[in-house]
Parts: C-alpha cells; structure tokens; sequence
C-alpha cells in the first residue's frame, strides 16, 4: 500500500502571524515526512518492476488504480476515455522558502523506457582495433628544454625577408664552417652591414621602427633556427638594436644607414679586434721561460695570447689537450706547429698525464656568468678542475663583450645540444655480408653497432657543447680591463654591456 504525502494547505491569517522558527520546524517535519513516505514507495516499486513486462503494458487496475510504472499523467490519459471524474489536484509542496517545487517535465513512463533501444559505440561492435605501440623517445628528458627544433641546412621555409648574406652566413654555422663565439659575432655583424645597405624604407614606415621589427627580425630568427647564438652575438644584438632606436627620424635614410654601418665597424674594430690585442699581450706576460702552457680544444685569443708570446722571444712548450666531436684542437696545434712552437698533442684522457706537466693554464671563454663561472667548450671544467687540484694557475681569456648577467650552477639550464649524430664514429668500407635469412636467431641476436642507436632501445645519445667551470678553480680572468677575479664579472658587464 502506497502512502500519500501529506498535503500542504495555504497559510492562513494566523499562520502567518507564527515566528520564523516555527516556519522553520514546521517546514523540516514536512521534509521528514515525505521522505518516509518515499522511503515505504521504494520497495513497492521494486516487486512491481520485477513482474513481466506483458503486465505491464495491460490496462490499468480496479477501481482505476494506477500500476506503479505508471506516472499521474499517463494515469490519467488512462482513465479519461471512462468519463470518470478527475482527481483532486494536490496543492503544490512548498519548500523551506515558502516556494512551490517545480515538477519534472517530460518524464519518460516505465514502459517507455523499455522500449528505448540500447545504442552503443562503433568501438563496441566493431572488432578491437590493435594500438600501435608507442615510440620511443630518443631526447633525454633532463635536458628536455634544450632540445629546440633540428638545426637548418636547407634553405626549404626560410623567410623572403632574409639577406642572402645572412643565409649564407646561418649554413656556415651550422656547418662549423665559422666557429667560435667571437668569429660568429663578427660574421653576424658584418652580414648585417650588408643587409642594412640593402634595406629600403617602405612609403609611410619609420626607419627606426621599421627595419628592426620588420627587417632585422627575420634575419636573426633565420640564424637562430641554424644554431643558438652566443653570448657576444646576443650583446652585440642588443647594442645595434638600441643603436636603430635612437636614430632620428629626420634623418635621410642613406645617412642613417651609412652611420649604422660606420657604428658595427667601430664596435667590432674597438670590442673585439683591439680587444684581444690587448687581452693577448696581457696574458702572454704570464708565460715565462720554461713554462709549459696547457690549453684545451681552440680559442682564439688563446692562440695570439701564445703567438704573442712567443714573439718576444720566450722559450717554452705547449700541451693542446683535444676531444671528439669537433676536435678543434687539431687546429690549434697544426697552426702553433707551423710558427715553430713545441706542441705535445694529447687526447681528453691523458688529461691527468699533461697536467703532471704543466706550469700554467689558458682557457678561453663561450661566456662569463654573472657568479664568476666559466662557460666553455664541456671539458674545460675537468681541466680546471685537474689543474686546481695541483695548484696551477688557471687564467682565462674573455672578452667584456662575452659577460652575462646570467647565473647559472650547472650545465644543465643554459647549454646547447649538438645533434647526436656528430658522436658516432666515422663508418669504414666493410664488405657486405649476406643478409640474414628467417628464422636465424645468431644473426638476429647479434650486437648492433652505434651507428643503429635509433633502433636499440632505451639508448640514447647526449652532445652538449659547453660546460660550467667553478668560480673556485679559476685564479684569474683576464679581459680589456686588465686583471681582475672572477668575482668582479658582474660590475664589468654593467659598465660595458648595459651602458654601451
């Protein structure tokens, strides 16, 4: 037997004059109430369900009872044909507001539930689709942040906006034609000084406004995309652009271009050429008679540096310590071989042999940070290292325009990555072997060479370029400013990089 919700009448004049608090309990009794009344529904309901649905779909009851499937309103539609008298509507329930509770709208009866088909997913019919394993990764994932796109070799998406002077330029990079910080900031500029003497303004468009937004912009994303710039290439960027915005717009464009052009000159003739005429006759006093000199892979400035010393006249020998992949050391030692220097060549592992050697040591420099750190060629922090050990004076050789504000403790958050290609040894001519037939298992459990590390899982290769050396194992820094430690790279950025 179904029990009905007690019905909620208006309230009166007195009523109204009750308190808020006996609203309030009158309206949570309601509450109660209908929830029991719910709560004796439920088990009818769910013997009713469990008779066949042919009963279901018969006539309604004796007496025009309704089944318990059936909603009011299809009781109704029911028993309307019989002309019988309609039911006493129930005054709307009114909740703890006082408002009327809407009801649902477009319920569904029971038997219309029924009848509704099942559908169901095409992945759910079809036969199961087979999922392609996932492919591996070949990034290590510490360094996940340094991997930008490939390094472009191919002229394929490059911009109409690029010089061909910067084009060649990015190829020669990426290709190692043009290597070192410095020679890549020099070629940067003076391809730029071709560029600014192509360059036309638009009808309408400011120089100053134009040609470093419009103009200026792509060539330096174009040299990016074939390697990430260096530290002296981002300076002098910086210079030129805040050297654009400062000219005045009444100047004649030729004029203003012929002063761009006349600026790069001076900044490269008094930043880096002079400069490292006075870095290298600096440091050279270093050496003595005697002395034996331990660089490692090729710098410039460490090449007059030893140059300029042995033009005074000094006796000594040199130790060029070199490594895979560029093994720019080669270079270096063929070039001080042929002014008639002594040169002992030695790989990166006989590095505790020729520090037992040496006297002194000349590093150059990718860049100074801001913490008095080194970043270099990646070995040159197991040089210093090897070398502070022993208590020999390691001084290194960098420009102000290589100082950054930058900080950094370890290699892992400012580095580039080469492609990993460049670490795999050089393939000698074999004769071809047959290849294997199915089902032989020697041939298919054989080692495969480093050359397939693509395909020989959970291996993969890592090429960083640069390294951080520790401020602590560096005696000195020797730049256009004189001598200074390492601890004093900070107030010479900001006197020659952020006022230039």
């Amino acid at each position: 037997m179904s029990t009905v919700a007690p019905e909620v009448t208006a309230p009166s004049a007195e009523d109204q004059k009750i308190s808020p608090a006996e609203l309030k309990k009158r309206a949570k009794a309601e509450k109660q109430a209908r929830r029991a009344a719910q709560k004796d529904q439920k088990p009818e309901d769910e013997a009713q369900s469990a008779e066949p649905q042919s009963a279901a779909a018969t006539a309604p009851g004796v007496n025009g009872e309704m089944k318990a499937h059936e909603t009011p309103a299809s009781a109704l539609q029911q028993q309307q044909p019989k002309a019988e008298k309609p039911q006493k509507a129930q005054p709307p329930k009114l909740s703890k507001q006082g408002s009327q509770e809407a009801e649902p709208h477009h319920k569904r009866t029971g038997s219309q539930a029924q009848q509704m088909p099942l559908r169901r997913r095409p992945s759910q019919t079809g036969p199961p689709t087979k999922v392609a394993p996932k492919k591996e990764s070949k990034q290590v994932e510490l360094f996940s942040h340094l991997y930008t796109q490939p390094r472009r070799h191919t002229i394929e998406g490059v911009s109409k906006d690029v010089h061909p002077a910067v084009l060649a330029l990015g190829f020669q990079i990426s290709s190692y034609e043009i290597c070192g910080s410095s020679a890549r900031c020099v070629a940067m500029l003076l391809a730029f000084e071709e560029a600014i003497q192509d360059y036309t303004t638009p009808a309408g468009a400011s120089l100053a406004r134009h040609l470093t937004a419009h103009y200026l912009s792509p060539q330096i994303e174009f040299l990016k995309s074939c390697r990430s710039i260096s530290e002296s290439m981002g300076n002098a960027i910086r210079w030129l652009k805040k050297l654009i915005v400062e000219i005045d717009p009444s100047t004649p464009e030729q004029e203003a271009k012929d002063e761009l052009c006349e600026r790069i000159e001076v900044f490269i003739r008094e930043r880096i050429t002079i400069t490292d005429q006075a870095i290298a006759a600096s440091a050279s006093n270093q050496i003595k008679n005697g002395s034996v000199v331990l660089t490692y892979a090729k710098s410039s400035i460490v090449e007059k540096t030893i140059l300029e010393a042995h033009a005074k006249g000094t006796k000594f020998r040199v130790i060029v310590v070199d490594s895979r992949p560029l093994f720019e050391g080669k270079q270096l030692a063929t070039s001080l071989m042929h002014a008639g220097l002594e040169i002992e060549y030695l790989p990166f592992s006989a590095i505790s042999h020729a520090v037992k050697q040496a006297t002194v040591v000349l590093l150059g420099a990718h860049s100074m940070l801001s913490n008095g750190r080194l970043q270099s060629r990646i070995g040159t922090a197991s040089v210093a290292m090897q070398a502070a050990k022993r208590d020999i004076p390691v001084i290194v050789c960098c420009e102000s325009v290589k100082f950054s504000g930058k900080v950094a403790l370890d290699s892992i958050v400012l580095n580039e990555i080469a492609p990993a290609e460049e670490l795999l040894l050089p393939t000698r001519s074999t004769p071809s072997k047959p290849a294997p037939k199915d089902g032989d298992e020697e041939a298919e459990a054989k080692p495969k060479a480093l050359s397939d590390w693509k395909e020989i899982p959970r291996l993969q290769l890592l090429n960083l370029m640069y390294d951080v050396t520790p401020a602590e194992y560096i005696r000195m820094v020797i730049c256009e400013y004189g001598s200074l430690p390492p601890s004093s790279v900070p107030v010479v950025h900001r006197l020659a990089n952020e006022g230039m």
